[in-house]
């Protein structure tokens, strides 16, 4: 079984890096996430605040399908539209 190991945000290329234990990496775009879902600003600070302090969990967000709920939720930072 395939297991997660490490996520790491690189921001030269703006994306997450996903490594397994089996040494396989998945990238994912992150502009590519943002420009799906059309996020706004306030939803776009919170995004870069996972990015920056949580990597992992904003990869999980994308590959469980989970990030439109995320997006549908209030605002963590206090930043409004």
């Amino acid at each position: 079984m395939t297991k997660l190991i490490h996520a790491f945000y690189n921001m030269d290329t703006n994306a997450v890096e996903l490594t397994y234990n089996d040494g396989s990496v998945l990238t994912i775009d992150c502009e590519e996430v943002e420009n799906h879902f059309d996020v706004t600003n306030g939803q776009m600070a919170d995004l870069d605040w996972l990015l920056y302090n949580v990597p992992m969990e904003y990869a999980s967000l994308v590959l469980s399908g989970e990030m439109e709920n995320y997006l549908k939720g209030p605002a963590l930072h206090g930043i409004e539209d």
